[in-house]
């Protein structure tokens, strides 16, 4: 189409698209080609918006390696990731377990024996004992279900940010037993600061936010039949709760951090104080493929990244 005028931009695009075999694919393309150039007319977008939008989602695609993804790490702070979970989970689309997956998961974390450690080297941080139990609608176990774990230590670093950390440091892969748990060691995780180095960091500051993150532990759980059930729980004296970057925390995953000082933990190597978590997530019926991670290594700077910390203005 030779375009004669404006409005006929928008429409060579759409007429262009009807070209799109698969259904799905045509409509949410066809949407977000109105809305995208609807937003352009509604804002009188100038030439240099343009331009300097264009340079932010480059930039975000530069600075996206096998260690960090600062695409995903845009979309969470815009609020967008944790909206389409909130579309696409929970039964009858009430309150649900799952969240954000965030730009940490590894594939591949080592197997381990229900009860052990992800605790594989020394490492900063009060001894956490976890039981998570899996059910389904109706409340009922899921038995042999692959739970992947994995958080921060008590610096607010994963390990494949820091080199101090040994390979796959407080990540972990355990199946339910016959009651639909699991049960682990590790180190109760730390609020961080996102990194503001990029297109994120300048969308924070101009905003006058806080690029902290509450402190959490990950949960990515995988059950043929169910769909794949991802999750966050985070720990509920966390100052930065209300002011999550990520825009993450729900009602449903503050977790209840229990700390003991003078009862003795389950593992009898465990001296001095220690936390407990005890939580349940709910599966529902649906797709059971796995999400693409986000980040396939570690870092290969032999620093640990300098962690900025700004407050909320």
């Amino acid at each position: 189409m030779i375009i004669e005028n404006r409005e006929q931009v928008t429409e060579a695009v759409l007429s262009e698209l009807q070209r799109v075999k698969d259904a799905r694919l045509r409509e949410v393309l066809s949407a977000a080609v109105r809305h995208l150039h609807e937003f352009a007319r509604e804002v009188q977008l100038s030439e240099a918006e343009f331009r300097r939008g264009c340079a932010i989602l480059a930039r975000a695609g530069q600075l996206t390696d096998k260690s960090h993804n600062e695409v995903v790490l845009l979309a969470g702070t815009l609020g967008l990731s944790s909206l389409v979970c909130l579309l696409n989970n929970g039964l009858d689309r009430g309150e649900t377990t799952a969240n954000l997956l965030g730009p940490f998961w590894r594939e591949h974390a080592p197997e381990t024996e229900n009860g052990g450690s992800i605790v594989r080297s020394p490492t900063v941080g009060a001894p956490l004992f976890v039981t998570a139990r899996v059910r389904n609608g109706a409340g009922e176990p899921i038995v042999d279900a692959e739970v992947d774990v994995w958080n921060t230590s008590a610096e607010g670093l994963y390990e494949n940010q820091d080199p101090a950390q040994a390979d796959m440091n407080l990540r972990g892969r355990f199946r339910t037993d016959q009651h639909g748990h699991i049960r682990f060691c590790t180190v109760k995780p730390a609020a961080y600061p996102v990194p503001v180095n990029g297109p994120v960091g300048d969308l924070l500051k101009v905003q006058g936010r806080a690029n902290m993150r509450p402190a959490h532990m990950h949960f990515l759980i995988h059950k043929p039949g169910y769909k794949t059930h991802i999750s966050q729980v985070y720990v509920n004296d966390d100052p930065y709760l209300e002011t999550d970057a990520q825009f993450g925390v729900t009602r449903a995953l503050i977790g209840d951090y229990i700390y003991h000082e003078n009862e003795p933990a389950p593992d009898p190597e465990v001296t001095g104080p220690w936390y407990s978590l005890d939580f349940t997530f709910t599966m529902e019926p649906g797709d059971d493929s796995l999400p693409l991670a986000p980040i396939s290594g570690r870092t290969e700077d032999d620093q640990r990244p300098e962690q900025v910390v700004w407050e909320r203005l």
